[in-house]
């Protein structure tokens, strides 16, 4: 059986593979895991894992991305929305259990997997177009500070705590009077230096650079004795691959946990994958992205990780890094391997409060204020779409905070639809062409025929206000009317109930003597009016009549 390109995307970057091209990937590869090691050690502890479950989401993920992705720049990994997400949510679920935490979290990825594989073969891509650019806004924006407040207490060498967003708050500035004030040196020194560093040297492992360093000095001067907690001990090799050792039976509330980070991952991934691919000159296919992040979570969950996304800043190192295929994540992967042999005993002395920085400077992109004050400038309705996201996100969760918004969203868009405009037209001066009257004054109205335009599809749920749209008007007409015209030229759907809506108004109008027309109606609603007999009342549906034509028919029989 020949493999196609479609489902197996390397046939076709493999055809022009060069040794040029390998030496970019490779640089890229060792740049990413470079940036990538730090991070996902500071985003394990994000989700309440031990580090090295991060890693291992990078290892994996990535690798077998390769094989199946369409986007040739995006990186995969753990991400502080999904490690946020499963830091809060298992937190209930494991009753401080930290093996039963790590055996959720690989089972959430292994549902994940089958909720995206399961889609891909449901060809259900199209979810993407429910959740906004505006709701991610928002949801961005409460992510941002939701995952900062569980980092400051570390910046400040605090415990924390706190069930909420303002309980956690309210902890933090109880326990400012204990601050480190070594602990907070040091972590504000490291972000001044990773903010810089990205200033001055965008692309490069700066990350990487804070980790070693912190390292050294925690080994080689006394601050090793000034009370710096330190991730501590990291398991030496590579993941051992196996099947999660719990079911789906065995925990409440894992797949609804599943369902929100695939939300998540596939609405990051697909953002981050269309921004590069833009910028590099090609596409990407939705479809084949749900296989490939199904695929590379099965393998994270059986290599003991949590699920995994590819997020637009590690992608963007990736591309800085001078990436071209998807090989680039083939030599992070191998670099991960290698560090994971060889280098885990320097890793126990890295400082939490380093991960922390790291974390902290990374989430900064995610608040948007620029956005929000184009948003409140040029659209309030969008502004407080994004504000419902933003403050649900911190008072409900992630999960819960998306979904309100996104179901406002749609209760909004019901709400338009329920309520279309219909607009009355008139002929734009020394053309055959009609706009809406109201707003163009100087249109010239038609003796005798009444134009109307419903800029919507007719459905059940809004027939009614259309119907007493059009009759106002003719009611408040002061010149007699003897023709309507229905323009549906921007009616791309008319159910059963619309088409009746067009029969009883055809019979209510010939009962005063005033005719009924339709033009410029689309296929499917030709398709539909002729199953429901309204060719038998109106005569012949024809594609190729305009408005114009009716208007010049009807003028010459009212005269």
């Amino acid at each position: 059986m020949k493999l196609s390109s479609d489902l197996f995307p390397p046939i076709d970057w493999l055809k022009g593979y060069s040794k040029s091209l390998a030496k970019k990937d490779l640089i890229a590869g060792i740049t990413l895991a470079a940036y990538g090691i730090p991070v996902s050690l500071a985003y394990a502890t994000l989700a309440g894992l031990p580090p090295q479950y991060g890693v291992y989401g990078y290892l994996v993920g990535g690798l077998f991305y390769a094989m199946l992705g369409t986007s040739k720049q995006l990186a995969i990994g753990p991400t502080s929305a999904i490690s946020l997400v499963i830091g809060t949510t298992i937190a209930g679920m494991a009753n401080g259990d930290v093996q039963r935490w790590a055996d959720i979290a690989s089972l959430t990825a292994l549902v994940f997997a089958g909720l995206a594989i399961l889609a891909y073969l449901l060809r259900l891509n199209g979810i993407i177009n429910f959740i906004s650019e505006t709701v991610l806004v928002g949801f961005k924006a409460g992510a941002a500070l939701t995952i900062g407040l569980t980092q400051l207490p570390k910046l400040f060498g605090v415990k924390g705590g706190g069930d909420n967003f303002i309980d956690r708050i309210i902890t933090l500035l109880q326990q400012l009077s204990e601050t480190n004030i070594t602990v907070l040196i040091f972590g504000i020194v490291a972000i001044i230096i990773l903010i810089f560093g990205e200033k001055m040297m965008p692309g490069k492992p700066i990350a990487i650079l804070i980790v070693i360093i912190s390292i050294v000095l925690i080994l080689s001067t006394s601050l090793g004795a000034q009370n710096i907690t330190t991730v501590g001990i990291i398991p030496s090799g590579l993941p051992e691959f196996h099947l999660p050792t719990l079911r789906i039976r065995d925990v409440d509330g894992v797949l609804p946990l599943a369902t929100a980070c695939f939300l998540l991952s596939y609405i990051e991934s697909v953002s981050a994958a269309r921004t590069l691919a833009q910028k590099n000159g090609y596409f990407i296919n939705n479809r084949q992205e749900l296989l490939a992040l199904g695929v590379a979570n099965a393998a994270v969950a059986l290599g003991q990780g949590y699920p995994v996304a590819g997020g637009l800043s590690q992608s963007a190192v990736n591309d800085a890094a001078g990436a071209k295929t998807p090989l680039s994540l083939v030599f992070a992967s191998a670099t991960i391997a290698f560090c994971l042999l060889f280098l885990t005993e320097m890793l126990q002395y890295l400082p939490s409060v380093i991960l922390a920085s790291i974390v902290l400077v990374a989430i900064r992109g995610l608040f948007d204020l620029k956005e929000m004050k184009h948003l409140y400038k040029i659209n309030k309705q969008e502004f407080y779409i994004a504000m419902i996201a933003l403050v649900g996100v911190l008072i409900w969760g992630i999960l819960t905070g998306v979904l309100l918004a996104a179901i406002f969203t749609l209760l909004i868009l019901l709400k338009a639809t329920s309520k279309p405009n219909v607009a009355f037209l008139g002929r734009i001066p020394g053309t055959k062409r009609y706009s809406d009257l109201e707003r163009h004054p100087d249109n010239e109205s038609i003796k005798g025929v009444l134009i109307v335009r419903i800029e919507s599809s007719i459905l059940y749920f809004n027939v009614e206000n259309i119907k007493e749209q059009i009759w106002a008007k003719i009611n408040g007409e002061t010149n007699a009317i003897k023709t309507v015209i229905i323009d549906l030229n921007s009616s791309p759907l008319v159910d059963i109930s619309g088409t009746r809506f067009l029969k009883n108004l055809f019979n209510d109008l010939k009962a005063k003597n005033i005719a009924l027309k339709i033009a410029e109606a689309r296929s499917e609603v030709r398709d539909i009016m002729r199953s429901e007999n309204l060719e038998e009342l109106l005569g012949h549906i024809s594609r190729f009549v305009s408005v114009d034509d009716l208007v010049t028919e009807s003028t010459k029989n009212n005269s």
